[in-house]
């Protein structure tokens, strides 16, 4: 490996500065030079994670009713302003300020002051912290998810802004910020497990919970509204995205170009593909024969979350069973919002929340020594390795995230929802004719579009499901619920007779 910046950086003589020298008076790329095959990995993982957040969008646009879906789109868009600037603002420094204490940032680089050319391992800083961004990103983009279909969109960014300062940055500077009270346990995660994958998956329950759940008109009865996904190709084309991105995401966590990080692109891959096997064959047996693509994407994304905080620490062949296992077992929750009584529909603390704290525990049971030592320098340790006490490290991560982020999401949606112009629920009638014709100016996918149309055609959908002319009835919604499965009559002694 390479020699690390900070020697020369450290010379102080030579006029090095903590920000990494003047360059008005010196080239500040020369400390760089002997390591920069690791910038241009990182570059190139940077760009790589980037197409997460668009798949996300594609995902989740997908899973919704498309009377609401390019809303969803449009948040995407929203998520990558707000949480762009408020990563600059002061999300950076409350996350990797240097003189942190064991919970949270001070503003020591607020606006990015002083982030310039000093090193971060083998990295410029400006590099590092454009890094954390997308995590920053992908994480907001996946809790944003938890109120689709019935959310503000003003509100719902104002949202984003406040958590990510009070909820990811704090969670961030546990983890990864070596004055962390996480790191310093220390608990094993190396790409976000916690941070990114439980802290969205228990900020979406929160949010779904606070928000309420989802007026359905044609099944009122049902506790939790269930509707089939409108576009399982978007869906397809927005897995493809995440599961190719994230090859940056866990790949470009190991901060450098070694053995380690060949092995973790590999760990990610392999875990993925074991996802989609684990999740289909439950499909298979559940389904009576069947497949479900949808399914299988998730089962892919799942994995993926299982894989992430574990991916530099354990052997291939455990990758391959925690993705196997992150998969099955986020599966069989199939139910999970009818057993909580959430309408979480998109079923993001599923996947991500669940799927979090799965890895998070498996990493502690199969991290071995010498799959960190593969990059020269780390040495982390599990169950494998006889450390019995770090699936108990696990653990308290899991239970610190889960309570801080649950409770800390709840009091900041009361305190929004009640200032004046920030509420976030939209009225029934905007909810029922779909989010895409009252929150976006002339744009959209839904039925509001095809229902306007045939009725100045003159033609309109009956009851009955036919096409007629010159009808004045009001507009019955189009819906894609799952009908209730209705219970076969019975057929009577006389009826057998007649027969």
């Amino acid at each position: 490996m390479a020699e690390l910046p900070s020697a020369l950086f450290n010379d102080t003589s030579d006029g090095w500065t903590a920000a990494g020298g003047n360059s008005r008076d010196m080239d500040v790329n020369v400390a760089y030079v002997p390591s920069g095959f690791h910038q241009v990995w990182m570059m190139s993982a940077a760009v790589f994670v980037f197409p997460i957040i668009p798949g996300l969008g594609l995902f989740y646009a997908g899973l919704c009713r498309r009377k609401s879906a390019t809303t969803l789109l449009w948040q995407t868009m929203g998520v990558l302003g707000v949480v762009t600037f408020q990563w600059f603002f002061w999300g950076y420094s409350l996350a990797y300020a240097p003189d942190a204490d064991k919970f949270i940032g001070t503003l020591h680089n607020f606006g990015l002051k002083n982030v310039v050319a000093a090193p971060i391992g083998y990295l410029p800083e400006p590099l590092f912290c454009l890094y954390q961004c997308m995590f920053a990103l992908c994480t907001v983009m996946i809790m944003i998810g938890g109120a689709f279909e019935r959310t503000r969109l003003l509100p719902s960014m104002v949202f984003a802004f406040c958590w990510a300062t009070l909820v990811y940055s704090p969670i961030v500077c546990w983890t990864w910020n070596a004055t962390g009270w996480l790191y310093n346990l220390p608990a094993l995660d190396f790409a976000g497990g916690g941070p990114v994958h439980i802290s969205s998956g228990v900020g979406a329950l929160a949010y779904a919970l606070v928000i309420g759940k989802r007026i359905e008109k044609s099944s009122p009865q049902r506790r939790i509204p269930k509707f089939v996904p409108h576009n399982p190709t978007m869906v397809f084309l927005g897995t493809w995205m995440i599961w190719f991105g994230w090859f940056g995401f866990n790949g470009g966590s190991t901060l450098n170009a070694s053995v380690r990080t060949s092995y973790v692109l590999f760990n990610t891959h392999l875990a993925a593909a074991m996802g989609v096997i684990g999740w289909s064959m439950i499909d298979f047996v559940f389904y009576r024969g069947r497949f479900s693509l949808v399914g299988a994407c998730q089962g892919c994304v799942a994995a993926l979350v299982g894989i992430t905080p574990a991916a530099g620490f354990v052997p291939v062949y455990f990758a391959c069973l925690i993705g196997f296992l992150t998969a099955v077992g986020v599966r069989l929750c199939e139910n999970i919002n009818e057993w909580i009584r959430v309408d979480e529909g998109m079923e993001v603390f599923k996947l991500h929340g669940i799927g979090g704290i799965i890895g998070a525990v498996l990493t502690g049971l199969f991290a071995a020594d010498w799959v960190s030592l593969l990059d020269g320098a780390t040495e982390a340790t599990g169950w494998v390795d006889h450390n019995y006490r770090q699936l108990g490290y696990q653990i308290a991560e899991v239970c610190g995230i889960v309570s801080y982020t649950f409770g800390m999401t709840v009091v900041l949606l009361l305190i929004i929802d009640h200032i004046p112009g920030l509420k976030f629920r939209v009225p029934e009638n905007q909810e029922i004719e779909g989010l895409d014709h009252h929150l976006l100016f002339e744009e959209g996918m839904g039925d509001f579009e095809l229902t306007k149309a045939l009725k100045e055609a003159g033609y309109y959908t009956s009851e009955a499901g036919m096409m007629t002319e010159g009808v004045v009835a009001p507009a019955p919604e189009i819906s894609s619920t799952i009908p209730e499965t209705a219970e076969p009559e019975s057929t009577t002694s006389s009826e057998k007779q007649t027969a």
